[in-house]
């Protein structure tokens, strides 16, 4: 005899899935290992900017150090931490040591360089690489997170999980046997997942514009928003793009992030001006354009009362 079905037993099937699930298709990365670092005594590497699309990783396995950039500042990790940089900003990575830096020597060992400094004793060591965004410079995700992701996964298995992960990467873009390519992609953006996840869990909700992603109504009008930032938007457009009522969508930006939509938006132009001011040799008039302000000197004035400089001082710094 079959059981009556009672209305509290049928979900309905347009129930929206957790966030990580939801974003899937924006998640898909390559990756690219490329350094195994075993450094001591004083010591610094460069990176450059990455370009659109990439994001670079470090995993620190043993010892501390430090990294440095223009958006971020200065970064201390240790041992179990693991940095990733979303939009691949340029960097550099240093011993807490001073002195002189030692020479770094690299050799080339199936196919991932491994850096040493020439005839001092390491007390550091890093793996390093870089993600590679499928979805490319249209990845409006990358553009949600912030600018520098530090992972703490002391006291946690992850820092295992990372070194499992990236050995089997590493082993399967090695072998070059057939399917290898899509086993490793696969594996990296599992990797890129649980990074995402500890993120999520290590950073209150409303410190992260990811909590916007967590709202069906506030995720339609955010990505509206980061993929036409350069677009006259008014409230009547934003609650358009989100299918709901203006109230509404105000109501849900409030409880998501404490901004207002209108709020909400001039701080990501704000930071979206920002970060090409550092990135790139765009003017500031073709800045102010690609962002959505009228002029220049429009965005000037906004840029001196959120950041205390000038759009040129940032650039000069």
């Amino acid at each position: 005899m079959s059981r009556r079905i009672k209305p509290a037993d049928v979900r309905p099937l347009t129930a929206p899935p957790d966030l990580l699930s939801a974003l899937a298709p924006l998640l898909k990365v390559r990756p690219v290992l490329e350094d195994v670092c075993r450094f001591g005594g004083a010591w610094e590497s460069s990176h450059a900017y990455a370009g659109d699309g990439s994001a670079y990783f470090h995993l620190v396995t043993r010892g501390t150090c430090r990294v440095e950039n223009d958006e971020s500042g200065v970064i201390t990790l240790g041992a179990g931490d693991v940095l990733l940089l979303p939009r691949g900003a340029g960097h550099v990575v240093r011993s807490r040591r001073k002195g002189a830096a030692g020479t770094i020597t690299a050799e080339l060992r199936n196919a991932i360089r491994a850096k040493v400094i020439a005839g001092v004793e390491p007390d550091t060591e890093l793996i390093c690489g870089r993600l590679w965004f499928e979805a490319g410079e249209d990845n409006v995700l990358t553009a949600a997170l912030p600018g520098a992701m530090v992972l703490h996964t002391v006291g946690h298995n992850a820092v295992e999980r990372f070194r499992w992960l990236l050995t089997e990467i590493r082993d399967e873009l090695d072998a070059g046997k057939p399917g290898s390519e899509v086993i490793a992609t696969n594996l990296a953006s599992t990797l890129f997942v649980l990074m995402l996840r500890m993120h999520l869990q290590q950073t209150p909700e409303r410190a992260s514009m990811l909590s916007l992603f967590q709202d069906r109504l506030t995720s339609r009008a955010v990505i509206a928003m980061l993929r036409a930032p350069q677009r006259d938007w008014t409230l009547d457009g934003m609650a358009a793009a989100a299918l709901t009522s203006r109230g509404t969508l105000v109501r849900a930006f409030g409880k998501a992030s404490g901004l207002a939509p209108m709020a909400w938006l001039s701080a990501l132009r704000l930071d979206m001006a920002k970060r090409r001011l550092l990135e790139t040799g765009d003017s500031v008039a073709e800045i102010a354009a690609a962002v959505g302000y009228k002029s220049e000197g429009a965005l000037s004035k906004a840029f001196l009362r959120r950041f205390g400089v000038r759009p040129g001082a940032i650039r000069q710094h």
